[in-house]
């Protein structure tokens, strides 16, 4: 009787994206599906600003963003308040690898 061989095929991982730690005054983009971690309701996308600091010793690394002018004077008046009432400063946002790119 002829051995007959099977090969189970290994489940393929998903590859990760590496994670390149940003440094502070990168100037960033917030990605089409990226919304405010605070308010959900208020997207971020195509809002720009530059990192001014970063948090973590490895990915993912956590970014604090400060909006640019332009972005802050264009800000929803409802989510300036919201961030008010909730004493959150609204010209910086926090970050992670996966909510923007670079734009230098």
């Amino acid at each position: 009787m002829p051995s007959v061989t099977t090969t189970n095929p290994q489940p393929q991982t998903p590859v990760k994206k590496k994670s390149v730690k940003r440094k502070v005054g990168t100037s960033i983009r917030a990605l089409d599906n990226v919304a405010s971690p605070d308010f959900p309701d208020i997207s971020f996308a195509g809002w720009t600003g530059k990192v001014v600091e970063v948090s973590g010793k490895k990915a993912p690394f956590k970014y604090f963003v400060e909006w640019d002018d332009s972005v802050v004077d264009s800000m929803p008046e409802s989510y300036v308040k919201r961030c008010e009432d909730q004493q959150i400063y609204h010209k910086w946002a926090c970050l992670t690898d996966a909510d923007f790119e670079a734009t230098e």
